[in-house]
């Protein structure tokens, strides 16, 4: 029994365990033991080791907020790590796009000279974007990826890992939902803005 208690590796189910019990020293042990694997992964999918390192971070920090969702009887600790550290790194590679996306279209703007500056299709933009943001987690982050990074159903499914049926109840949900808001609150005077009118 003594041997056991002097062990300075104890046996891996034993730390899943005490990391859900939410033992401070586990987390720890949680990191020295795995945090390399989640770099790692991190690293081979991210161009930017700087970026690697915080989603490393991010991914501890999440799943020790989120440790009482971990079950050791259907997975390993280092399993259901990698999994959090895949969906930061996805999270963090979207980011990424969106804000790349969002510098090409700034510098491929015309100079404001000619005609309509259209300012109520700039109102009708901040209007959908309030809306999105009432929306249930699931639906918005769906309608994000179909809109914002313009990904199909299929390639949303792959990247989230949710079912494709379960991603297509989310959108057209997320869509009616949108729809009756704009209709009821009268949003914003004009047309509807391009790219609502569904996804692939």
């Amino acid at each position: 029994m003594t041997a056991l208690r002097q062990d300075p590796d104890p046996p891996a189910d034993d730390l899943d365990r005490r990391f859900r019990a939410g033992d401070d020293a586990a987390l720890r042990e949680a990191y020295d033991r795995y945090g390399r694997a989640v770099l790692h992964l991190a690293t081979s999918m991210l161009a930017n080791r700087s970026d690697a390192e915080d989603v490393t971070q991010a991914t501890f920090v999440a799943a020790w907020l989120g440790r009482d969702t971990f079950d050791p009887a259907k997975g390993s600790l280092i399993g259901w790590l990698l999994g959090i550290g895949r969906r930061k790194v996805i999270d963090r590679m979207r980011a990424s796009a969106r804000e790349t996306r969002v510098v090409e279209t700034v510098r491929q703007l015309p100079e404001p000279a000619q005609a309509d500056p259209s300012p109520d299709r700039v109102v009708d933009r901040l209007v959908i974007a309030d809306e999105l943001a009432r929306l249930p987690d699931d639906q918005r982050r769906m309608l994000e990826l179909a809109f914002y990074d313009d990904l199909t159903h299929q390639q949303i499914a792959t990247v989230t890992g949710v079912p494709l049926g379960t991603v297509k109840s989310h959108i057209r949900r997320g869509m009616a939902s949108l729809k009756r808001r704009w209709e009821v609150d009268g949003a914003a005077p004009g047309p509807r803005p391009a790219g609502l009118s569904g996804a692939r």
